[in-house]
């Protein structure tokens, strides 16, 4: 039988002794992260949320509490009580080193079967493993630190935008289906049979209704939901740093989320970012890096070359800028050496993968350059290429022709794959960057038709709205991106708040009138009673902690993250529900591959 933790109550967690306390007689309560037994001595590692003290037995300890830290096993939760001492043998590695609790009282809380891995050392482990063991995984240090700094930010954030006058308000999780660029996830209805609600995506319809309504500062670290494929840095559920304001311009939204970007950082990193932000617009960011979330960290900026090209003979250049693409190309300094012809025919694999026709070079190791193709040039052009570019003995230069934007793209792929080969990204930079002027529309390179770049509520700027009808290519909008060492953290923008306009925004994105109504029309109708200017943004929450722990993947800021698959290992979700709960529902499912007996 278990023992109890009858008349005792924690003095303090794990980590927060130090020289300070000794002589202090204290409680304490864990998990055995390490039991070692030296016959008359027994030393315990106890591990909390905190981290990590020593418990120490030894031949003046109570022979019945000598006989439970001898059975204790790793993972055992377990009691201890005793006085603070000063260690013979210190350890400078963790924060508790030069000092161990003499323990007088020990009682064993509960037992533990062997674990599948060792705690301390799961990251050796695969993802299928931890992952259906996640509650395991999640005492590991590493991964304890990381969601105990995502409470952190989220503290931060709460308590910056309560101390500016915003209004915590919480938005409805079930809601109706309305296009916001991604597949919904749907929940059906038991009473209304046939009928769904969906869950938000965000919460942005209802955040721009609380400005209808009067409350002007809107705050939630709100839950979104998107049905997309998985990577990285996307889980299908994730957190947001919601926020709305009210007789704002874009310059007042900014200015309010760079001064918590410039508090977050200075009480969790002790850095201090300097304010205003850089700024970059759109254009920019797409010409020089290839990308509307650059980063900028470290240069390799993208050159154009079409004028160049389109003087030569080389079909493959010249017939790219003809039909009215670009040539583009990057230098990679001192890479030749890194670089072999093995190297670079494994990097053009990869940029034909990613939608490239090929990947020409200039390859400068030796006496004079190797130029892929250089049989194809006329005296001098070479020359006046190596010239333009800037390229030097040492340097390789990589060039990519093909439709204007698709060429960019490419390029500012490649752009990050060698500059992590070159291991040239600084590390300990942290590079926020605004993205300003977005585009309104983007043109589909294959079918020429235009498509929303944002969400339909998206203020166009003043003096694009004469173009919507007549040249979607020059609408901007009054957006803004945030961007952090080449990860997005947020997008935000005004608002419509003029009816005509936001019911032609619709009819411009494909939507008949019947359509309109039934899908927005109680947005529509409540502008009808008057609406504030006012716009917003949402900061991601769990890219922004992936970055501040310098993860890998939101999977180890996220406390029970799903797979590339969208299911979660440990419980085995998603999984069918029984034919009574479908009755309910009065729905009836087909089954696709597996029936329920094989689940």
């Amino acid at each position: 039988m278990a023992d109890s933790i009858k008349g005792l109550k924690r003095t303090a967690y794990c980590a927060e002794f130090n020289m300070s306390n000794v002589g202090q007689r204290v409680t304490v309560f864990g998990w055995v992260q390490r039991q070692r037994d030296l016959g008359n001595l027994i030393f315990i590692d106890l591990r909390d949320r905190t981290g990590i003290v020593q418990l120490s037995f030894n031949d003046q300890t109570d022979r019945e509490v000598f006989a439970k830290a001898q059975s204790a096993r790793s993972e055992y939760v377990v009691a201890a009580v005793g006085t603070i001492s000063e260690r013979e043998s210190k350890n400078k590695e963790i924060p508790t080193g030069d000092i161990e609790i003499l323990v007088e009282d020990f009682r064993i809380l509960s037992k533990a079967k062997t674990p599948p891995f060792e705690i301390e050392k799961s990251e050796k482990v695969g993802d299928e493993t931890t992952l259906k063991y996640r509650y395991l995984n999640l005492r590991n240090e590493k991964l304890t630190k990381n969601i105990l700094m995502r409470h952190k930010i989220a503290k931060i954030a709460r308590d910056y935008f309560y101390d500016n006058g915003f209004i915590e308000i919480e938005t409805p999780m079930m809601i109706k289906s309305t296009p916001e660029g991604a597949r919904d996830y749907v929940v059906p209805s038991r009473i209304h049979k046939g009928k769904f609600y969906a869950l938000p995506q965000s919460p942005q319809i209802y955040k721009q209704l609380t400005m209808i309504a009067g409350f002007d500062r809107y705050i939630q670290l709100a839950r979104c939901f998107r049905d997309e494929d998985l990577r990285a840095d996307r889980q299908p559920e994730f957190t947001q740093i919601d926020l709305e304001m009210s007789f704002v311009d874009t310059e007042d939204i900014m200015e309010m989320a760079e001064g918590f970007i410039a508090k977050l950082m200075k009480e969790t990193l002790n850095i201090d970012i300097a304010l205003p932000l850089k700024r970059m617009t759109f254009a920019d960011a797409m010409n020089k890096y290839g990308s509307d979330k650059p980063d900028t960290r470290f240069d390799m900026l993208i050159q154009d070359i079409s004028q160049w090209a389109d003087s030569t003979d080389f079909a493959v250049f010249k017939n790219a800028v003809a039909e009215g693409g670009a040539v583009k190309a990057i230098v990679a300094k001192d890479a030749a050496s890194k670089y072999s012809r093995k190297k670079i025919d494994k990097l053009t694999e990869y940029a034909k993968g990613i939608g490239a026709k090929g990947l020409a070079y200039i390859r400068w190791a030796d006496e004079s350059p190797n130029c892929s193709f250089g049989k194809f040039l006329k005296d001098g052009e070479l020359d006046a290429l190596i010239e333009q570019l800037g390229v030097q003995q040492g340097d390789v230069a990589f060039i990519i022709s093909d439709k204007t934007r698709k060429a960019l793209t490419i390029m500012g792929a490649l752009r990050l794959v060698i500059a992590k080969e070159l291991d040239i990204v600084p590390q300990g930079k942290w590079d926020y960057l605004w993205i300003t002027e977005m585009p309104f529309f983007e043109q589909d390179e294959e079918t020429g038709e235009w498509v929303a770049a944002h969400h339909p509520f998206t203020m166009p700027m003043e003096e694009s709205i004469q173009y919507l009808d007549t040249d979607k290519s020059k609408v901007k909008a009054q957006a803004f991106d945030l961007v952090l060492n080449g990860t997005e953290l947020s997008s935000g923008s005004m608002r419509i708040t003029d009816c005509d306009l936001q019911n032609k925004m619709f009819e411009l994105l494909g939507m008949t009138q019947e359509e309109i109504d039934a899908k927005f029309g109680f947005l529509v109708d409540a502008y009808h009673y008057a609406a504030p200017p006012h716009g917003g943004m949402g900061i991601g929450l769990d890219r922004l902690a992936m970055l501040i722990c310098g993860a890998d993947s939101l999977r180890d800021v996220v406390a029970f993250p799903k797979v590339q698959n969208a299911s979660e290992l440990m419980s085995g979700a998603p999984s069918y529900i029984d034919d009574v709960q479908l009755d309910e529902l009065g729905i009836d499912i087909a089954k696709f591959g597996e029936s329920k007996s094989e689940e």
